[in-house]
């Protein structure tokens, strides 16, 4: 697979946490003791280094991190990938998405994590492998997450298709979940963590018994950044500390979108979490 680049630049950072915290231009430039035209530059994507540190302290980020991100001085150092585990990056309208598969190699049990805007990769997987797919399970519903849902339920009629309470999907097999359901394929444990905030069921899956854990995060967190969260900023943070930044640094982060990266990386780069 070609080098997914990362997803957010410094200014959308920016733009996402003034949004979240519902900062005005002119508070925020009082606060960072800059002018109206600075912020708007920074906030347009001109990477006055000096600016953007101010800027970052006073939006709770991490200033090296932020200047580090604004440089493109990094990029996550991708794992090798096992057997049992692969990533499907598809195009969407303007943007790229990911999807995710699991699957057992003894009992050849398999779970589908979203589906991207096509499940074409996962069909061929699923042939090559001469896969059982157990499960269909849904980080949320935007659109571009779930837009083949339909054709890889049709073609995988044994399949259970979960999403969370908070948020079901309108499909007639579907079923729904509550917080710490756990799932299994053979020597795979999969468990649910609530990351809401970008949408109101966002759900992380913490996957154990591959070579290294593994969490497919949807757009809960990205590498260098978060998804969008304008109402719930406050609790989507809180719910990627608390779940997704405890957990033990060599879990790797499968995200929505962009590269995967570790929890370790991110506690180092991310400017949400970086200290």
């Amino acid at each position: 697979m070609p080098r997914i680049p990362i997803e957010d630049n410094f200014d959308d950072v920016i733009n996402k946490t003034q949004r979240g915290l519902k900062i005005s231009d002119e508070d925020l430039a009082a606060r960072a003791e800059i002018t109206a035209e600075q912020l708007a530059a920074v906030k347009s994507g001109k990477p006055l280094y000096g600016v953007i540190r101010r800027v970052a302290r006073h939006l709770n980020l991490s200033p090296d991190a932020l200047e580090v991100l604004a440089k493109k001085a990094w990029y996550p150092e991708q794992p090798n990938l096992p057997r049992g585990f692969a990533m499907f990056n598809t195009p969407y309208e303007d943007m790229f998405v990911n999807a995710y598969m699991v699957w057992d190699p003894r009992t050849r049990q398999a779970a589908a994590f979203d589906t991207g805007s096509t499940c074409e990769g996962m069909l061929d997987v699923i042939r090559d492998e001469r896969l059982d797919l157990r499960y269909i399970l849904l980080t949320h519903t935007h659109g571009d997450h779930i837009a083949d849902l339909a054709r890889l339920a049709e073609l995988n009629p044994r399949a259970e298709i979960w999403a969370s309470e908070r948020e079901p999907v309108d499909h007639p097999r579907a079923q729904t979940f509550k917080e710490n359901a756990h799932f299994h394929l053979g020597e795979l444990a999969i468990k649910t963590l609530l990351t809401w905030g970008h949408t109101p069921g966002q759900t992380s899956f913490y996957v154990t018994g591959l070579s290294w854990p593994l969490v497919i995060v949807g757009d809960s967190i990205f590498s260098c950044s978060m998804g969008g969260s304008p109402n719930f900023f406050g609790n989507q943070l809180h719910n990627n500390k608390e779940k997704l930044m405890t957990l033990p640094k060599d879990t790797v982060i499968a995200p929505g979108h962009g590269p995967l990266t570790t929890v370790g990386q991110e506690k180092k780069y991310n400017p949400f979490f970086a200290r």
